[in-house]
């Protein structure tokens, strides 16, 4: 019972933390496309790791700098969104599984097929 109100929080935190993202004005944040792609809160409710992805690679650094800076003003704002007794701390957490994926999805395009040997 637990676990489904934690999944039901995590993606309330999800909506809220990809709406929000719009109306930082940090440039570092505002100037690349950032894609919530998961949220994992703990049990107590005390801490939420936000998987964040990014369009553009070479700016995931700077983006990330960015968004521990305007941590608290959105955790603010979440906190006003979800009307819990007490707001996660968001951690913000890369995620290149996009990319990942993408690189797997290239290797398997690469592979070299129907040239096995049938020699039954």
């Amino acid at each position: 019972m637990a676990s489904n109100r934690i999944n039901r929080i995590n993606e309330e935190i999800q909506k809220s933390v990809a709406e929000k993202l719009r109306t930082v004005k940090d440039p570092r944040v505002s100037d690349t496309m950032i894609s919530v792609t998961r949220v994992e809160t703990t049990p107590d409710l005390r801490y939420a790791k936000v998987y964040v992805s990014f369009l553009e690679a070479d700016k995931a650094a700077e983006a990330m700098k960015g968004l521990k800076s305007a941590g608290g003003y959105l955790r603010r704002e979440v906190g006003s969104d979800l009307k819990l007794r007490y707001t996660p701390e968001l951690v913000w957490t890369l995620d290149d599984s996009i990319t990942y994926g993408a690189h797997m999805l290239d290797i398997l395009n690469h592979l070299p097929y129907g040239e096995h040997d049938d020699a039954e």
